[in-house]
């Protein structure tokens, strides 16, 4: 058989798909999504053939396709109101899992709208949050050059003064069924510019210095100027890092549904090799998604006396704690804030990450964590020194 004639029996196949899902499914008038649509997750059959089967198929039952998201086999859709349980029934559906809502775990010390900005910049100080972890230490060995770190939040401020921005992408829309603008993942909220500070906030004599200054950022928005986002949209962000090859992924975000497609994407990420690190959750109780996930490092916040803060989630999921509250970083347009959160505390260990990483393919953020009295701590606090020095209390600085 000719390649040609290969090629033509497969094209035949995929367009016969594409007409038997249009023929056997009941045809809905397509019209305008409303905000009283839903937003769904629909994951597919192995067997299903591709995305225009796929899209296909929504459509012929009145919805709207949003997104592939082939890292889980599925799609983001809006549906009418109704249509989900009946989709749900077709033999090329797997399941539909809800597109439930994710929010930011941090809250700035300035309430929002009163963001003060200054042309002027500060004198450069080093956080109480990174002194604690001993990262200045540990730049005696590494300062996260060639690894690359993105923030999964409300983007990042890209004209900051005291952050270098490799690139980045964006999934947020309004309204949320249209087609996002890939290149506008400036940040809005000012959220995702505070974890970026503190991950790898420039050394250069103004404002702070991150754990990792050289470590290469890069902003993957998927939550908007509430802090406030769709689970598919923080999946399209994981399956972009996993494309793009970075290094660490930090999520300082949550949601409590353990939703099974948030779970498959975080798995199929982690087994391609990035690491997922995420803020355990602020109501004091229990670990949120995704960092209840094995496949996720789930971090706790401490306070300058290494406690607990009670907002911080206890849980077994915890793996590891670090600096949460009163963290000063850098803010959008250009500012600086001071903010609390395991939101705060999660960047800690993504920038130690990062300097290790520098230095070995494998990096352990238990690996020379100070151990706490509290089960709450899991292995302990971060100890970026010990870790990317590999001596005993290397730099160690008690409260």
């Amino acid at each position: 058989m000719t390649r040609d004639h290969v090629g033509g029996t497969v094209l035949l196949a995929s367009l016969l798909a594409v007409l038997l899902v249009a023929t056997a499914a009941p045809l809905a008038v397509a019209a305008e999504p409303s905000e009283a649509w839903g937003r769904h997750i629909v994951i597919f059959r192995e067997s299903f053939p591709g995305a225009a089967a796929q899209t296909a198929l929504v459509r012929a039952f009145g919805g709207a396709a949003i997104r592939d998201l082939p890292i889980v086999n599925g799609m983001a859709v809006a549906l009418p109101p109704g249509i989900a349980n009946q989709l749900a029934r077709r033999a090329e559906v797997e399941r539909i899992d809800m597109d439930v809502e994710v929010h930011a775990l941090g809250r700035p010390a300035t309430p929002p709208g009163q963001d003060k900005k200054d042309d002027k910049q500060p004198p450069q100080q080093l956080p109480w949050g990174v002194d604690r972890i001993d990262a200045d230490a540990a730049w005696d060995y590494s300062l996260g050059s060639g690894v690359t770190v993105a923030v999964i939040d409300t983007g990042i401020d890209g004209n900051h003064p005291d952050l270098a921005v490799s690139g980045g992408v964006n999934y947020v829309s309004k309204p949320a069924w249209k087609p996002a603008d890939p290149n506008k993942w400036d940040d809005d909220s000012g959220h995702g510019t505070h974890v970026a500070g503190i991950i790898a906030a420039l050394d250069n004599e103004i404002g702070v210095v991150g754990v990792a200054p050289e470590a290469s950022l890069y902003a993957v928005k998927v939550l908007d100027r509430t802090g406030s986002g769709y689970l598919s949209d923080v999946i399209s962000g994981i399956e972009w890092c996993v494309t793009n090859g970075i290094d660490v992924a930090n999520m300082s975000l949550g949601t409590d549904a353990d939703i099974q497609s948030f779970r498959d994407a975080c798995n199929a990420a982690a087994s391609s090799g990035l690491r997922l690190v995420a803020a355990a959750g602020n109501d004091g109780i229990h670990v949120d998604y995704p960092g209840a996930y094995d496949s996720v490092i789930a971090v706790a916040a401490t306070d300058i006396n290494d406690n607990r803060p009670s907002w911080s989630s206890p849980g077994p999921e915890v793996e590891v704690a670090a600096p949460g509250v009163a963290v000063y970083s850098t803010w959008k347009d250009a500012a600086y804030d001071t903010a609390s959160g395991t939101s705060m505390a999660a960047p800690h260990v993504s920038g130690t990450l990062a300097l290790v990483l520098a230095l070995t393919p494998s990096a352990d953020p238990c690996a020379g964590a100070d151990p706490l009295a509290a089960a709450w701590t899991g292995c302990g606090l971060v100890d970026a020194g010990e870790s990317a020095s590999g001596i005993a209390d290397y730099g160690d600085d008690l409260p």
